[in-house]
């Protein structure tokens, strides 16, 4: 008796018969890089939370010290590195470990180091969440992408140098989510650069008026920072805070207007 019943595909078959979705290509090469970015942010946290706290730094302070003053190009290579390695894997302190940079080295050399080490940080930190994390991250801040994306289409980059000069806007959030919108690598590197920067030397300059960390551990900043120093650090911060609205109406004004 002849079959009529049509031949099936072997390649088809073997693809569809288990009912599992084939993994893209290189899918299984985002995976181990994920595992190994996850890997290092654990053993960053477990090894070094302890180490970055004032009080530890405070008992080490003479010690450090006088390390530096023998090895300063060494010591100011590895505080670029660790910011880095702080901000690119989104770890809590970047605000205190910007603080401990104006007060362990000269005010611009830190603003320098600061400015350069939160940048690259910011964009390696960029580039994980476009390249290894965008499903996760979409998923956890997928509304908040929705209104990036129409805040770029309205103002364009100068929307991230807004947000930058926002202090109460958390750091790691803007680059990961900047991640998953078109904006260019290049773009957001050096907006993120000019935007950061005063920010930048407002904290820097917070960390050089500290005397003595052992004081600060102790007694907190009131036994650092006397009140009008208080005083004007609260306003720099609510200047910085309403920048980028002045910003605004000023390109606004000289910008060209559209025939």
């Amino acid at each position: 008796m002849r079959d009529d019943s049509p031949c099936e595909d072997p390649s088809k078959k073997s693809s569809e018969g288990d009912g599992k979705p084939t993994q893209p290509p290189g899918g299984s090469a985002k995976v181990a890089v994920g595992l190994v970015v996850a890997a290092v942010i654990v053993i960053a946290v477990v090894l070094f939370q302890d180490q970055l706290s004032i009080g530890y730094l405070a008992e080490q302070e003479t010690a450090f010290q006088a390390y530096q003053s023998a090895h300063p190009i060494l010591v100011y290579g590895i505080a670029f590195g660790i910011y880095v390695v702080v901000t690119g894997l989104s770890l809590p302190g970047a605000a205190a470990l910007t603080i401990l940079c104006g007060w362990l080295f000269d005010w611009w050399q830190a603003v320098v180091l600061v400015s350069f080490a939160s940048t690259t940080g910011a964009t390696l930190a960029f580039l994980l969440s476009r390249y290894l994390f965008r499903d996760s991250i979409q998923g956890k801040f997928g509304d908040r992408l929705a209104n990036f994306n129409d805040a770029l289409a309205r103002e364009g980059a100068f929307y991230l140098f807004t947000l930058r000069l926002i202090v109460g806007v958390p750091f790691f959030i803007i680059n990961v989510v900047m991640g998953l919108t078109p904006i260019k690598t290049p773009t957001f590197w050096w907006v993120s650069q000019l935007g950061m920067l005063p920010g930048t030397a407002l904290y820097t300059y917070i960390g050089s008026a500290v005397p003595n960390l052992q004081t600060l551990a102790d007694q907190g900043a009131k036994a650092v920072f006397s009140g009008s120093q208080l005083l004007q650090f609260s306003i720099a911060f609510g200047l910085l805070g309403v920048f980028p609205w002045f910003a605004k109406w000023g390109i606004a004004k000289l910008r060209p207007e559209r025939p």
